[in-house]
């Protein structure tokens, strides 16, 4: 080869070495446009076809706009340049793509505006996360031991990925087994979101609007208030803005009553406000929610929750009663810190009635699963299980709650359909807490940023959110802020605080009183329409409580009122509850009350007659015909398991039950009359009281 051809050659050879190599922006990419003010988070979506034509699409969840479609996308060299189809003020990007090809800036143009958007690719926005959180579990092990926790588990994902699962601690302390990312928890109140969304897949599939009359779904459905009963919607429902205040001694430990059973309670729970007037968290109106899911698609909730995200999602060992939970081979045992500051396992909390407002166990694992569902506005792998607007809407706020801001920087919550929605530091965020026995956990959403972050740990403890918090700040380049050791000290003073408190409790009793009867005469069963029947019965020289399966020893306060006694290794739900029991005009104790519902009137529980006295069987002794001296003809059947009065002239009168065995004309209630029974049980004798005296009447023998 001739020596010039062969250089132009090795010249040709070397420019290609030192090219760079076809920029590859194919991918999903996350960042935001500056606008004054704030940052507008977006996601971008690029794709090269076969023929090597570049298209793409573009989300910006604040603004619940999702795969909006891109136009005339052009790559030439690092320069790249994008339109945003179907939007006014030909809205319009163009970028350099970094040398290391893992991010572009560049302007955005708008309606003859500028603004600078930087995008990072994901797996960078990945890589980033994890490097971010490489010392959280330090600081984790630090708090589990100064918060006094057995154990806590935390899962962050960002970029569309799990960036963080780590698990600290011990979620069986005696045992020393550790906690992993894969231990089972009770999840709570967070439960609520997943009921708002499957009650979201059926308002898509039209069988649900979300601002229609209950009624329509549920015809039976009634609240104390027929005027509420009637526009009360199914949005209402999961926006804790129905009127009705929490009730939630209704429901806790109540493991006898269905969901159909404990709305049919409803109509006898006082409310407390006019509809949406407003916000009053309630328990019992999500679980109606769930109620309704499964009428709708004829299940149960359960079934629609399993069959709409869990599986979908692959939650495949999440589920919905901790006893199932105790089955696995990996879960947390709830404990508790006694007045010691020791750690002491208590009974796991069956609350399977209520489900829908909190009774999920999961794993941080598989609830990264739904936080990037959520993020990914209701997607998961290619299918869409909710439309991104009905999402959008369900992470919308509703209602206000009326709280006042605690911080410059964290705004004040609104409630959305099972989430809170604030903005923390600058950034948007969706979350909500849960608690039940023994469990406490956090899910927060940073949706513009696309970083979600949940945490569990097995003692009443506010360290989940606390983690979460660090964690965010962390990941999102906040400036420091200490919550865990802010929260460290506060504990501290709080303990300092309630031992003090716990000396001056007595301050309201009145010493040197005794009751009005014997303890015997307090024993009974009383009941209320709302919150079903309580128990009181001798145990010894006390009386003790039982209501919901849940026994609690009472001590003698003052006069007619008990107190709720420390219950040793017992349930500890109504210590320190006072119990006031009333007279009535007999000088019987006819009912007790107490406070279940502190933004109610107390709850009155009446006493119920010997049960015998509605038995047919043992009314059998009271029939026959019986004669007053002035030869009026008193005649007694029995109709059912009701007693009838006949006499002549006057009509048939339904006898009523008293606590004092004698029974009450029902219209007439004026007069009661009595029996004297001989040793068979058999009545020789009516006794006729009336206010001007006691009327005699012999049985008349046939």
């Amino acid at each position: 080869m001739p020596a010039p051809a062969r250089f132009l050659l090795f010249v040709l050879i070397a420019l290609l070495l030192a090219a760079p190599a076809l920029a590859d922006v194919d991918g999903k990419w996350e960042g935001e446009i500056r606008i004054p003010g704030t940052a507008l988070g977006l996601d971008v979506d690029f794709t090269t076809s076969e023929d090597g034509t570049l298209t793409g699409d573009l989300s910006i969840p604040v603004q619940n706009a999702f795969d909006m479609a891109l136009a005339d996308v052009v790559l030439e060299g690092t320069t790249i340049r994008f339109k945003l189809t179907g939007t006014q003020g030909d809205p319009h990007f163009e970028g350099q793509l970094s040398e290391d090809g893992s991010s572009i800036a560049g302007q955005f143009h708008q309606s003859g505006r500028t603004y600078s958007f930087k995008l990072l690719r994901a797996g960078d926005a990945v890589a980033k996360a994890r490097d971010a959180l490489a010392g959280l579990g330090e600081i984790v092990e630090k708090a589990i031991t100064d918060m006094n926790v057995p154990g806590l588990a935390v899962a962050v994902v960002a970029g569309g990925e799990v960036a963080y699962a780590e698990g600290f601690g011990y979620r069986d302390v005696a045992g020393e087994k550790p906690m992993t990312p894969d231990t089972l928890f009770a999840i709570g109140s967070t439960t609520k979101a997943m009921t708002s969304t499957v009650l979201g897949m059926l308002v898509d599939e039209g069988k649900l609007v979300w601002d229609e009359p209950l009624q329509r779904y549920l015809p039976g459905f009634r609240l104390a208030d027929p005027m509420i009963t009637a526009r009360i919607t199914p949005r209402d429902l999961v926006t804790h803005r129905s009127g009705l205040p929490r009730h939630d001694l209704l429901w806790y430990n109540n493991n006898e009553l269905t969901r159909a059973e404990l709305v049919a309670r409803f109509p006898y729970l006082e409310l407390t406000a006019d509809l949406r007037e407003k916000f009053q968290y309630n328990n019992l109106m999500f679980m109606t929610a769930g109620y309704l899911a499964g009428e709708l698609a004829g299940s149960s909730w359960e079934e629609v929750v399993q069959e709409r995200l869990f599986t979908p999602l692959g939650m495949v060992r999440s589920n919905f009663s901790v006893d199932e939970s105790q089955k696995d081979d990996d879960f947390a045992l709830p404990y508790k810190e006694n007045d010691d500051d020791e750690l002491e396992v208590i009974p796991f909390r069956k609350i399977d009635a209520v489900g829908p407002a909190g009774s999920v166990n999961s794993t941080v694992h598989e609830m990264s699963r739904w936080l990037l569902f959520n993020l990914a506005a209701g997607k998961v792998g290619d299918r869409q299980l909710v439309s991104p607007s009905t999402l959008g809407e369900i992470q919308s706020p509703q209602m206000t709650t009326g709280a006042t801001p605690e911080r410059a920087d964290v705004s004040v919550a609104t409630y959305g359909m099972g989430w809170m929605i604030d903005t923390y530091r600058g950034h948007r965020r969706i979350a909500h807490g849960g608690g039940i026995d023994g469990f406490i956990t956090s899910v927060m959403l940073f949706p513009d940023d696309g970083l979600g972050i949940v945490a569990f740990n097995n003692r009443g403890s506010g360290l989940p959110s606390l983690v979460s918090q660090t964690a965010a700040d962390l990941v999102l380049g906040l400036p420091k802020e200490d919550w865990i050791g802010e929260a460290v000290e506060e504990r501290k003073k709080g303990k300092e605080v309630r031992e003090e408190a716990e000396k001056k409790k007595e301050a309201t009793r009145i010493e040197g009183t005794s009751p009005s009867h014997p303890l015997a005469d307090y024993a009974g069963t009383y009941v209320d329409p709302g919150y079903g029947t309580l128990e009181v019965s001798l145990a010894g020289e006390a009386l003790e409580m039982r209501i919901n399966g849940i026994t609690a020893p009472l001590e003698h306060w003052h006069y007619d009122v008990w107190n709720g006694a420390d219950a040793g290794d017992g349930d500890p739900t109504f210590e320190d509850q006072k119990l006031l029991f009333r007279g009535n005009v007999d000088g019987l104790i006819a009912s007790v009350e107490s406070i279940f519902e502190p933004r109610a009137a107390p709850i009155v529980f009446e006493k119920k007659p010997d049960p015998r006295l509605s038995d047919p069987e043992y009314l059998q002794g009271f029939l026959g015909t019986f004669k007053t001296a002035t030869d009026t003809q008193v005649t007694i059947a029995l109709s059912g398991s009701r007693l009838t009065a006949t006499i002549p002239g006057q009509p048939t009168y339904t006898l009523v039950p008293q606590l004092s065995g004698r029974f009450a004309l029902e219209e007439l209630s004026i007069v009661t009359l009595g029996f004297e029974l001989d040793e068979t049980g058999k009545a020789t004798k009516v006794l006729l009281y009336q206010p001007s005296g006691v009327f005699e009447a012999p049985r008349v023998e046939e």
